[in-house]
This record gives structure tokens, sequence and C-alpha cells, in this order.
């Protein structure tokens, strides 16, 4: 039996959600590797203790899903000596500028209108099924990325939570790690000390009130429903986890094998 060794994960000051995926088991008693695949939230407020640590990891590469809106909200991340930054920015959670201006503006009703009764956790899942089935490109570069020569990688794009999460769901399915560890790592982003700080407009107290903060928290939560919702979609659209992997991102069996030794113990 494989000993299970305790992850790395530092009190980073000025990066959110950071942890080591190593640790998590296989569906055949094999476990993924420590120290070859991390998540983050962004790097952009890394501070130089955490910049010190992050460059002690012997990174090759690390992916950043944000699009340019949240490069232009957060700050670029900072740089790492020696590594290698890949941007693929991959589909919004709540996608489109005026929908987010009105969640960091908009009073009550409007919010009301726009989120309740369900909307707002629809639109993630959504969200997630669009991700699955229209950023294919991305989600295979990743994988090939891995198999020649990425490795150690961080994953990371606003929160480490929607565009990170699935990322590394995709590459731990690929490794045959047991589909209620993938489900278990996701939610971990519901800690108190990784979650992301939702930032609103104004000064009234109704900007963060106990209302507000429950129609935006389907946004802000990481929920076993999106992720199912992503497996779902794989099985509707391709009907299984290989044929996802060779049809839907050109991964041969091949190159699977290559992956698992690369990133399983």
């Amino acid at each position: 039996m494989t000993q299970h060794v305790p992850s790395i994960e530092p009190e980073l000051a000025g990066v959110r959600n950071f942890r080591d995926v190593g640790g998590l088991p296989t569906v055949d008693g094999r476990r993924v590797r420590q120290g070859v695949l991390f998540r983050s939230g962004h790097l952009a407020h890394a501070t130089q203790e955490d910049a010190t640590f992050l460059a002690s990891l012997g990174l090759h590469t690390i992916f950043d899903f944000r699009n340019a809106a949240d490069k232009k909200l957060e700050g670029p991340d900072v740089e790492l000596p020696g590594v290698r930054n890949v941007s693929l920015p991959l589909t919004d959670p709540a996608d489109g500028s005026e929908f987010w201006k009105m969640v960091r503006d908009g009073d009550l009703e409007q919010l009301r209108a726009l989120l309740a009764d369900g909307k707002a956790a629809n639109r993630m899942i959504v969200s997630y099924r669009t991700m699955v089935t229209e950023r294919t490109a991305e989600h295979s570069q990743v994988l090939h990325a891995l198999i020649e020569d990425s490795v150690p990688a961080l994953m990371h794009c606003a929160a480490g939570k929607d565009r990170a999460g699935l990322s590394v769901a995709v590459t731990l399915l690929a490794l045959g790690v047991e589909r209620e560890a993938i489900v278990a790592d996701y939610l971990e982003s519901n800690a108190k000390h990784r979650r992301y700080k939702v930032h609103r407009n104004g000064s009234s107290a109704e900007t963060y009130s106990p209302e507000v903060m429950e129609l935006l928290s389907p946004f802000f939560d990481a929920r076993a429903e999106y992720l199912a919702a992503a497996f779902e979609t794989v099985e509707e659209t391709w009907g299984g986890i290989d044929p996802y992997l060779e049809q839907g991102l050109g991964v041969t069996p091949v190159q699977r094998e290559r992956l698992r030794e690369r990133l399983l113990d």
C-alpha cells in the first residue's frame, strides 16, 4: 500500500487556493506523484516570499487560464525565473463584461432579477458544460504539454476553482484517478482560507448584505453539481472518458500511458 505523503500547502500571503494535487489515488492502486502538479488562484498578488517559494518548486510550466478581463482586473502573474508561462484563456464561468459589471455594481433588485431562483447556479452549470464541449483544443494542449515536457506544472485561473478546477479534473481523469477523489479535491476550494474574495463596488450596508452574498454564492462556491455536469457532458457527447480523451482531445492510449508514467508513483 502506497503511503500518502502530506501535500505541500504553505500559507501563501498573496496567492489563494494553492495546493499540490499529489497523493490522489487511481482506480488501479497508484497515486499522483508529489511535486508534479499544482493548482492555485492567480499569481498577480504574490509577495516576494510567495515568489521565492513558488520558484523553489522547480516548475517547468505555469498554465494561466484567465482571460484578458481577468488580467486587466488583477494584473499579470509575477515572473518566476526559468518558468514557461502558457496563456490559455478558457470560458469565464460568468462571462460577459456587462454581466460582471452588474455583479459588482448592481443593487439588490437587479441582482435578484439576474441571479435568484437558481439562475446563478444554472449559469455555472452551463459554463462547465461549455468548457467541456468548446474548449477541447485548450484541454488537449494542456495534456499534450504534460506528456511531452511541462512537468512540474501549475494550473491556475483567477480563483483556482472553475477553469483551473476543470482542467485539473480532466488531467486527473486521464491519469485514472478515482472519481470520488477528483470531486473531493475540487471541493477543497471551499475552505475558508482558499476562497476567492468577493469584490463589489459601493459602501452601503446592502453592498455585502447576507442576501446579496447568498445571491452571489453560486459563483464563489465549488459545487459537486458543477463538476457532475461536466462529467455528464463527457458521457453525453463522447460516450465515456476513453473516447473523450482519444477523439475529443486527441490523446492516444500510448500517450495516456506516458502521461501516467510522468505523473504517477
